[in-house]
């Protein structure tokens, strides 16, 4: 075989079989295939797409390029879940312990943000001494004698995505349906997942902009799944305005350990609540959905949930008394509000412009190298729907910059749209595609 041959078949919108997709991936991450080869492979499949087959074949020469973990010497079976990223999404931070203490196990491998979509590792980083970077034989012992694991990827996993990601950025060929599904999918079974839940964004703040694409994606991974013998669903949820009511690391954990505590939005606890749920219907906990629900909303009440965090930060050597008491957490030096210029009714709360004033305030990075202020962050006290007076707060921004929070304030001034008449709040799932 040889690399160019591959190359011209895909951008003659001819299918490739498995043993030309292995080639391709054994090879480049050999580095014997060059990234400019690579390069033009990923823009004839971005131009000219995928079966599924194909991107199947794709996602497991991916997974099986650099270390597979087996957590079944650790669980009887291993559920995960995954956030095509967003604004305000810590749900991971309150969805693990949760399920965990309903007696599901949960090994989770997170990312750091980058752009206006956040990471969970930063938000977790908010906790001194906590770790993100265990190996694979301490994420295999800690699942087995804690029932939970929230740590970095391991470079030893799928290393070919990490590898044709990082092309992928620099070369315009993100936006591919086959490159992003095998990219999520490959890390997932890598890091040894039986069943998986996808959270799939849409809007303004999510990657995928619009539903068709979201939807479109969601079959994909939920396909691959299928064909890969793991149990999938995907959960398709709005991202047009912020989840939950906060935006920056610290301002964000605070909020996901309140959620343990039963306190917090409504958005973001039926979030966090019905996510629990369908992975222990997964993971065969639960028999239901609605059994899941009552088993997840239990673990909130009863406190186990939040027992289940602290059981998890002091494994990971975090200074579980940041957990205990929150006003340890990181603190801005300038806080200031956002009012409401008119009264009506709140149309738009832009998440990707509340998310990118994040950014500029320095909780996010633009680059991967870039270094993130866990204090500094937005809190959000407004949703789609909500009637507002003239004067009343719609933003709350945590700064270490004077001059950073009053760009701040005049652009998150342009990120609410008025409307005279009522507004219907948008629904806090489209949908879910493998049930």
């Amino acid at each position: 075989m040889r690399a160019v041959d591959i190359i011209a078949k895909k951008r003659d919108y001819k299918t490739l079989s498995q043993a030309e997709i292995e080639f391709f991936i054994n090879n480049y991450v050999a580095g014997i295939i060059p990234d400019y080869q690579m390069s033009a492979w990923a823009m004839a499949v971005l131009l000219n797409g995928m079966n599924l087959k194909e991107i199947t074949a794709l996602t497991l020469a991916m997974a099986h390029s650099g270390d597979m973990l087996d957590l079944h010497k650790a669980v009887k079976i291993a559920v995960d879940k995954h956030s095509t990223g967003g604004v305000g999404d810590k749900t991971s931070i309150t969805v693990a312990p949760i399920v965990a203490a309903c007696g599901l196990p949960v090994g989770k491998m997170s990312g750091r943000g980058l752009g206006f979509s956040g990471g969970t590792l930063d938000k977790l980083e908010s906790i001194p001494g906590y770790r993100v970077d265990l190996s694979p034989e301490e994420f295999i012992q800690q699942l087995h004698d804690h029932g939970i694991v929230l740590t970095g990827q391991s470079a030893d996993l799928a290393p070919a995505d990490g590898k044709l990601y990082a092309l992928r950025d620099v070369t315009g060929t993100v936006p591919s349906i086959p490159l992003i599904a095998s990219s999520v999918m490959s890390k997932k079974i890598a890091a040894g997942a039986d069943a998986i839940v996808l959270d799939v964004k849409v809007g303004k703040g999510a990657f995928m902009k619009n539903l068709k694409d979201a939807r479109e994606l969601a079959e994909v991974m939920v396909a691959i799944g299928k064909l890969s013998k793991r149990k999938v669903i995907a959960v398709l949820t709005p991202m047009n305005e912020p989840l939950g009511c906060t935006v920056g690391n610290a301002l964000e954990l605070r909020e996901a350990v309140e959620m343990l505590h039963g306190t917090g939005p409504d958005d973001y606890r039926y979030h966090c609540v019905h996510l629990s749920a369908y992975m222990l219907l997964l993971g065969k906990k639960a028999r239901t959905l609605d059994e899941g629900i009552s088993m997840a909303e239990k673990a909130i009440a009863d406190g186990s949930a939040f027992q289940k965090f602290r059981e998890l930060v002091i494994a990971q050597g975090g200074d579980v008394s940041f957990v205990d008491d929150l006003e340890k957490l990181p603190k801005a030096k300038y806080v200031e509000n956002v009012y409401a210029d008119q009264e009506g009714y709140i149309a738009e709360v832009n998440a990707q412009e509340v998310g990118e004033t994040s950014v500029d305030l320095g909780a996010g990075r633009a680059q991967k190298s870039d270094k993130i202020d866990l204090a500094v962050g937005i809190k959000v006290f407004v949703k789609i729907g909500d009637k507002v007076r003239k004067g009343q707060t719609l933003f709350e921004v945590h700064a270490q910059d004077k001059g950073k929070q009053h760009s701040a304030i005049e652009r998150l001034k342009n990120a609410v749209k008025y409307k005279k008449a009522p507004v219907k709040r948008p629904p806090y799932f489209h949908g879910v595609i493998g049930m």
